[in-house]
C-alpha cells in the first residue's frame, strides 16, 4: 500500500503519536522518523520514495502554536486544501481502511548528512557560530556544517520546546541579538541562525550587521546564475526592488510571486526555477538539491560560497546592495481579519505616480523605493516592509502608506 513518512518538531504539543497512527489506520504504510527538522522530513520523501510527508510543527509561531506541513504526491498543501483536511478531521470524516498499514520506525539523519557532505566541501576552513534557538536543528544543523569542513561554535543548540533563551525566529532582528555578540566573542567568521523546525535562515557578520534574505538571495543567485545561465530566479514580494535588477545583471530572469513556502513551490514547479527565496528567509534550490525549502542546506551553500572567495566573508556579505530597509514590521490587524483589511487597502488607496502590484496584498514601487502591506498566512497580523535607497525616500514612502491606512483604518496604530 502507498507510504508516508511522518515526523515532529521540538515542541511540547508535538510529541504526539496519533499522527503517526492515523494514516496507518486510513491502509498507509508509515515510515516515523521521530524528531526531525521539517527540512530532513522532506528529504526523507526522496530518500525513502514515500512521495508524501507529514511534518507536526508550530514553525517559528509562538510556542501554544502547533500545525501539520503536509506534502502528497510531491506538492504541498495550502490554501483550500489545508481547510478541507481540517474540516475532515474535525468532522471526522477519515477514510478507515479495513487492513491497517504498517508503521517503521527509520532514522535518516546521517543519510541527510551524508547527502550534503557527498557534494559540499568548502575550500577552507571557516569559523561560524550556529544558533538553533532551541529549535529542533540544534543536533543536525551543527553536524551538517561541521561534516563539509567548517568549525563550528554552538549556540542553544539544546533542543528544548520552551524557547528558553529566546524564540527561534531569525527574521526578528531582536533573536540575532546573542548571535551577534558570541560571533564578536569568539572571533568568528560570521554567524548563521535556524528557525524552530530549520527551513530558514538567517545570517550575520562579524561585524554585527544582520543580512537580510533578500540580500543573501543575490549572493546565491550569482552563484547559480554561474552554472545555470538564464535561469528563473524566484521571489517573494517582501524582497528589494534591488534584488531583480542583480539577477538580471547575472544573466538570470527574476520572477516576483506570493509570500509563502507552499506557494513558492508550486510557481518552482511550474517555472522550472533553480532556485528561489523569500524575504523570510526560506531558500529552495532545485540546483544541486531537490527544490524544497531548507535552511540547513542554504547555510552549506553559503559557506561554500564564502570559503571559495578570497575576500573575508564580512567583506563579501557587506559588498551585496544594499539600501536603506526595515526587517519585517508586523501589525495585529483590525478585527483580528488581516484578510479584509488588505482588501479594502487594494480597493481604495491612492499613491501617485507609483507601479502597483496585488500579487500578495499591494505592493507599491516607486523610482527609488516601495513599501508593502500584505495578509500573513499563518496569524491574524499585518506584514509591512519599506525598503529605499535613502532615509528621505524611506521616510517620505512610510508616510504616504501611514496617510493611506489611516484614511481607512484611523485607529490602526503604526510603529513607524
Amino acid at each position: 500500500s502507498p507510504t508516508t513518512e511522518t515526523r515532529r518538531s521540538s515542541r511540547i504539543s508535538s510529541t504526539s503519536t496519533a499522527i503517526v497512527r492515523r494514516p496507518g489506520r486510513a491502509g498507509r504504510n508509515v515510515l516515523d522518523i521521530g524528531m526531525a527538522p521539517t527540512p530532513v522530513v522532506y528529504f526523507g520523501a526522496f530518500q525513502l520514495r514515500a512521495g508524501s510527508c507529514v511534518s507536526v510543527t508550530g514553525s517559528h509561531n509562538p510556542p501554544d502554536y502547533n500545525g501539520f506541513k503536509v506534502v502528497v504526491g510531491g506538492e504541498t498543501l495550502s490554501g483550500d486544501a489545508i481547510t478541507d483536511l481540517y474540516s475532515r478531521i474535525a468532522d471526522d470524516r477519515l477514510h478507515t481502511a479495513p487492513t491497517p498499514g504498517n508503521v517503521e520506525q527509520h532514522d535518516i539523519a546521517e543519510d541527510y548528512v551524508q547527502r550534503i557532505a557527498s557534494d559540499i566541501q568548502i575550500d577552507r576552513p571557516l569559523k561560524v557560530v550556529v544558533d538553533s534557538g532551541n529549535g529542533v536543528a540544534g543536533e543536525i544543523g551543527p553536524r551538517v556544517l561541521e561534516a563539509i569542513g567548517a568549525e563550528v561554535i554552538p549556540l542553544f543548540c539544546d533542543i528544548d520546546g520552551t524557547f528558553p533563551n529566546h524564540h527561534p525566529d531569525p527574521s526578528e532582528p531582536h533573536n540575532l541579538v546573542d548571535l551577534i555578540q558570541m560571533v564578536e566573542r569568539m572571533d568568528a567568521d560570521f554567524g548563521v541562525a535556524f528557525d524552530g523546525d530549520g527551513d530558514r535562515l538567517g545570517v550575520v557578520t562579524r561585524t554585527g550587521d544582520n543580512i537580510y534574505p533578500d540580500r543573501l538571495l543575490m549572493l546565491f543567485a550569482a552563484d547559480v546564475l554561474e552554472r545555470n545561465p538564464g535561469a528563473v530566479i524566484l521571489f517573494d514580494v517582501k524582497c528589494t526592488g534591488r534584488l531583480p535588477g542583480h539577477i538580471l545583471r547575472h544573466g538570470g530572469s527574476p520572477l516576483m510571486w506570493k509570500t509563502g513556502h507552499s506557494l513558492i513551490k508550486a510557481k518552482m514547479r511550474e517555472t522550472d526555477a533553480e532556485l528561489a527565496g523569500e524575504m523570510s528567509g526560506h531558500f529552495f534550490f532545485k540546483e544541486r538539491w531537490y527544490g524544497f525549502d531548507d535552511g540547513i542546506y542554504a547555510a552549506a551553500r553559503l559557506l561554500e560560497i564564502l570559503a571559495a572567495s578570497p575576500r573575508t566573508p564580512t567583506e563579501t556579505l557587506n559588498a551585496l546592495p544594499n539600501g536603506v530597509s526595515t526587517p519585517e514590521i508586523k501589525v495585529d490587524a483590525p478585527n483580528g481579519n488581516p484578510h479584509a483589511f488588505v482588501e479594502r487597502f487594494q480597493a481604495e488607496a491612492k499613491f501617485e505616480g507609483a507601479r502597483l502590484s496585488t500579487i500578495d496584498g499591494l505592493r507599491v514601487d516607486y523610482a527609488d523605493g516601495w513599501g508593502l502591506v500584505r495578509a500573513s498566512n499563518t496569524t491574524p497580523v499585518l506584514v509591512m516592509r519599506f525598503d529605499a535607497d535613502s532615509s528621505e525616500a524611506l521616510q517620505r514612502i512610510q508616510n504616504a502608506f501611514r496617510e493611506q491606512i489611516a484614511a481607512i483604518q484611523p485607529d490602526l496604530v503604526l510603529p513607524f
